[in-house]
């Protein structure tokens, strides 16, 4: 039978945090991958820290956003790191991503399309006039023009970028119920997996409070 599969949020700074997530959250029964954003990256020991984790799935969530030279060599500087994924912010443009893409080498390089933080409300107040749907169906053109491995979007997203991009789908903003925090465009796992996602995202929900219990209310929710 097929697995499940998802990564994990490792939102903090804290070594011996991240460490118990990793430990706690190992099952048989899904396929698990560990997602180090901006926090844990910046932090005093978390570099250290990934450079030394073997044998499991890691996703280093750095958004890359800046000029082809700054994104490549960015990429290059953490070539060290061996994440199994990075992600690169689409709207970087097309020259940025496959200048990233070029050096990408073994890590599936990911564009990053809307944030899941955002609504329509958000974007017209930043200064586009499209929709998102609008905004994202283009991105998943310039991401499949540039080669990309994997997009980032919405759950509620993935069926028309599936009619032009036909590789990885991974998706944050997955709840449970109606506590959004701060998501904006947000799914429950099954509804997740039944658009078609290939990779759930997921934080709190799983590293707040009892993580293994957390990791069974997942996989009975996905029943």
């Amino acid at each position: 039978m097929k697995k499940n599969k998802l990564f994990i949020a490792c939102d903090s700074t804290s070594v011996k945090k991240i460490t118990k997530i990793i430990k706690d959250s190992k099952n048989d029964k899904l396929i698990i991958g560990y997602k180090f954003g901006l926090e844990f990256l910046n932090s005093k020991n978390g570099r250290r820290y990934v450079s030394k984790l073997k044998n499991i799935i890691t996703f280093g969530d750095y958004k890359f956003s800046d000029i082809p030279n700054t994104c490549s060599s960015a990429i290059r500087a953490i070539k060290d790191l061996n994440f199994n994924y990075l992600t690169i912010h689409i709207s970087s443009g097309l020259e940025t991503l496959k200048a990233a893409k070029k050096v990408s080498g073994n890590s599936k390089l990911i564009g990053v399309t809307i944030l899941t933080s955002i609504d329509d409300k958000s974007l017209k107040e930043i200064g586009f006039n499209r929709s998102i749907k609008n905004i994202i169906y283009r991105q998943a053109k310039l991401a499949k023009k540039a080669n990309l491995d994997g997009i980032v979007c919405s759950a509620k997203e993935i069926k028309y970028v599936k009619k032009i991009f036909k590789k990885e789908i991974i998706t944050p903003g997955i709840r449970y119920d109606k506590k959004t925090h701060d998501q904006k465009r947000v799914l429950s796992p099954k509804q997740a997996f039944q658009n078609g996602s290939d990779w759930l995202v997921m934080g709190r929900s799983i590293t707040k409070g009892n993580i293994k219990k957390n990791i069974q209310t997942l996989l009975n929710h996905l029943k």
